[in-house]
């Protein structure tokens, strides 16, 4: 990419010139065409058509609100720091917003991440793995993985839930029959369910608590 066009990236195109790039496409010219004739990037040369299609002018619009804190080459240069050391910290991330000459506030910096796509979350933890052993793994997962039950049981509650419920209201209304949840003696009672699949398929449906030599006894009758 020439210099005249990496400059032009970054500064707004003088509106005489915007309009040279309309006529061309106006008299049949395609966009490679015009990029190279007027030395203006082809994506700045589909940007301005589209604009021009969509309002019928190359003029600049007014824009709506306050200009962003950060351009959008600092973003995506916050946005690579990232992807090459997910564990980097806001603070290292505003030195390198720094360095690159947009000094931002450490929310700025993470709601421009939050633009992007990337939120902080804890980091899971998992066993230190060599790649000798996650292949020992996967050789073993393969060889097991049709000779495995996966079972788990649940308890339904019978009448509403046992977790706690949010509710949108506004001060004084908690005691509305619409922000509470109704409840009965002993909790209404619940059921226990128990199931299992494997590579063969699912198993049956168990209600009640039995145990677990039973339940693998009456899957395998199934099956047989």
């Amino acid at each position: 990419m020439s210099e005249q066009m990496r400059i032009m990236r970054s500064k707004e195109l003088p509106e005489e010139l915007r309009d040279r790039i309309v006529a061309r496409y106006r008299s049949g010219q395609g966009y490679k065409k015009i990029s190279a004739a007027l030395k203006v990037p082809k994506s700045t040369v589909a940007s301005i058509i589209l604009k021009w299609k969509m309002f019928g002018t190359t003029r600049t619009l007014p824009r709506a609100g306050r200009p962003a804190k950060m351009s959008y080459r600092g973003r995506r240069a916050l946005v690579r720091e990232v992807k090459k050391n997910p564990k980097i910290t806001v603070a290292e991330l505003q030195r390198c917003s720094r360095e690159m000459g947009e000094s931002c506030r450490k929310s700025t910096i993470t709601a421009a991440l939050h633009q992007s796509g990337l939120y902080g979350r804890v980091a899971r933890r998992k066993p230190l793995l060599s790649a000798r052993h996650m292949k020992a793994r996967m050789e073993f997962a393969k060889k097991q993985r049709n000779k495995i039950l996966w079972s788990d049981e649940t308890k339904i509650e019978l009448f509403g839930l046992n977790s706690k419920r949010y509710v949108w209201r506004k001060p004084g209304t908690a005691h509305h029959l619409s922000n509470t949840v109704p409840t009965v003696k002993h909790g209404g009672g619940s059921i226990m369910l128990w199931g299992c699949f494997s590579a063969a398929g699912t198993g049956r449906l168990t209600h009640g608590c039995i145990r677990s030599k039973r339940v693998l006894l009456l899957n395998t009758e199934q099956r047989v």
